[in-house]
């Protein structure tokens, strides 16, 4: 029995209970129950969150690898000072233990030489900043070793390539609670050892595929740019709240702030006192999106360390910071003055840049900020689209490369398509029965019309035509008629899938658990008998698949008594049995047409699997 390390009072859930930390585990018992409801094996602790102080609750987070919600437990011993203490206790036990964690993988990467700080920072304009919550985070690079495969697997688990058990095992976690259907089939089958876990996904690794695909789509950049506003509290205290992932962009916007964090934390400054300042001070202001904060910068109160961190604003004709790519001709606002200049055009002066040179440095930012948007999004791609480059180095552009970047795919001609060839079978009777019939239209005598009669007919049925328009009257009662025969249509479908045709809600769970759990007998049975043609590295043998399909065939066969048992139940609880049967006969039949199937197939095993 493992050795108890400490213990404590704890509610989990709103229950109230015991936790408990073990050499091995750590684990929460209700009170009045003798097993763990919870139990955690330590290898799998990866970071520990702890409650501020003086919060009214003393609460203790535990993050889980490939779990980041993790386990919450509140301490309830009275009184609080006494909770504290044992919270601390855990938290130093934890900690080393998350530490040992760590200290059991590769060295990692070193850290860039901006440094974000481990926990979120209040930078308040009073003197003495709010403390946060203190997380202790542990990188999760490990993958646990405790996750092995489900009950009553039998080894061929299906494992998405490149994936380990425990991605796998949380794959398959993360398909079953989204989807209840699914998750009851596998609890009335599997849990109860009818199937194995690999047979039951079976034929469901596009569930598994896609749930991975989802995750591993990486979120793109989020396109607002980064300006943290000050919110207001009691007592007309103004606050901003910083959080890892505002400094990460705040340091990736404004690479100056990185600079002057590195040069000034914590030689200088703490890390709160140099977030407080840095929101009081002119360089803040100057970073700010808005056209205001020019002038928020006379009110500001001089920084002896951000103020030499000032630039000076990019509010001249030409940028500080050109653009080294030839311009793409196609949006070039001055092509067509360089271009066209012979047609004599005259300058557009109500487009030339600079007459108001207070917006420039906003517009300059923004299109900063755009294009750091749009080269994240490229990624280490190159360019679908390069210039050429000679043996000098340098880049030129011929005729043929400036017309093709303004050359606009809907003015060109539509190119011919020799179209898709297609494949007939008894293509030469095609043909024959198409010259058949133009030689028979060919043979019939052609009634010759009178063009100038034709002419005088349309012109007569014409006149008129807009005093007739006019009387037009569209029947009100033809339009009810059709929106009231929707209506009942509508209402009869929804009647239909909502009826259960006066059974009561226990037995109609039971019909549909039935159905359900033979439906999927017969697709592990039909699988199994008639396997796909594609094999997969985890495809079983044919005596596997021989045995599997023998197995199903039992159970099959048993579903003529389950459906005679629902009957017998319909019949005592006052229902009406023919309603049973009508419901499950379409299921009865695909189950005799199965168990036909199999003992046309196994003759000598044909009395053991019979359907009355």
């Amino acid at each position: 029995m493992p050795a108890i390390v400490c213990t404590a009072k704890a509610s989990y859930k709103k229950q109230l209970g015991t936790l408990e930390l073990t050499d091995t585990h750590l684990q929460w018992t209700q009170d009045g129950k003798k097993v763990s409801s919870v139990q955690i094996p330590l290898q799998d602790a990866a970071s520990l969150f702890c409650s501020k102080e003086g919060a009214p609750q003393v609460r203790l987070k535990l993050g889980l690898v490939n779990d980041d919600a993790g386990h919450n437990f509140t301490f309830s011993s009275e009184p609080q000072t006494v909770a504290l203490a044992e919270r601390e206790t855990f938290k130093s036990e934890l900690t080393n233990v998350i530490s040992r964690n760590r200290s059991g993988t590769s060295t990692a990467p070193a850290p860039s030489s901006v440094v974000v700080p481990k926990a979120p920072v209040t930078a308040s304009a009073s003197l003495s900043p709010s403390k946060p919550s203190t997380p202790v985070t542990v990188p999760a690079s490990r993958a646990s070793v405790s996750r092995a495969t489900s009950v009553a697997s039998d080894g061929r688990t299906p494992i998405i390539p490149g994936a380990d058990a425990a991605s796998d095992f949380r794959l398959r976690k993360k398909v079953l609670m989204s989807n209840p259907e699914l998750l009851a089939l596998h609890k009335d089958l599997v849990m109860t050892g009818q199937i194995t876990e690999s047979e039951f996904w079976e034929g469901r690794e596009h569930l598994l595929l896609a749930q991975a695909a989802a995750e591993a789509q990486k979120r793109g950049r989020p396109g607002q740019l980064v300006d943290p506003r000050p919110q207001t509290v009691e007592g007309g205290e103004v606050k901003i709240v910083i959080t890892p992932q505002l400094v990460h962009d705040i340091f990736e916007e404004y690479p100056v702030v990185a600079k002057a964090y590195n040069e000034n934390v914590p030689s200088k400054l703490s890390e709160a006192e140099f977030w407080k300042r840095y929101f009081q001070s002119k360089l803040f202001n100057a970073h700010r999106a808005s056209i205001r904060s020019s002038a928020t910068q006379h009110v500001v109160k001089d920084d002896p360390i951000f103020d030499k961190y000032l630039e000076k604003d990019d509010d001249a004709l030409e940028p500080k910071r050109p653009r080294e790519e030839v311009a793409d001709l196609y949006i070039s606002l001055g092509a067509t003055f360089e271009d066209h200049g012979e047609t004599g055009n005259e300058k557009d002066i109500t487009m030339r840049a600079g007459r108001q040179r207070g917006v420039l440095p906003l517009i300059r930012k923004f299109n900063d900020h755009s294009e750091r948007l749009l080269n994240s999004t490229l990624g280490d791609n190159p360019p679908l689209k390069r210039q050429r480059v000679d043996g000098d180095g340098q880049t030129h552009l011929t005729l043929q490369d400036n017309f093709s970047q303004i050359e606009l795919e809907d003015l060109c001609d539509p190119e011919s398509s020799i179209g898709i060839l297609l494949e007939m079978q008894d293509r030469q009777r095609y043909f024959e029965g198409q010259l058949m019939r133009g030689v028979a239209a060919e043979q019939m005598p052609a009634q010759p019309v009178d063009v100038s009669e034709a002419n005088v007919d349309f012109r007569r049925e014409l006149e008129g035509w807009d005093a007739r328009f006019n009387q037009l009257r569209l029947d009100r009662k033809a339009a009810d008629a059709a929106l009231m025969s929707m209506t009942q249509n509508v209402t009869a479908r929804l009647d239909t899938r909502t009826r259960k045709n006066g059974l009561p809600a226990a037995l109609f769970r039971q019909l549909t658990t039935c159905q359900t759990a033979a439906n999927e007998f017969l697709r592990q049975f039909w699988g199994a008998t008639c396997p796909p043609p594609i094999d997969t590295p985890f495809a079983p043998s044919p005596a596997q698949r021989s045995a599997k399909a023998a197995k199903m065939a039992r159970y099959l066969s048993g579903t003529r008594e389950k459906v005679d048992a629902l009957v017998r139940v319909a019949q005592v609880e006052g229902a009406d049995g023919t309603a049973v049967e009508v419901a499950m006969h379409p299921l009865l039949e695909a189950v005799e047409r199965a168990l036909a199937f199999y003992r046309a197939k196994h003759p000598s095993k044909a009395a053991h699997h019979k359907v009355a």
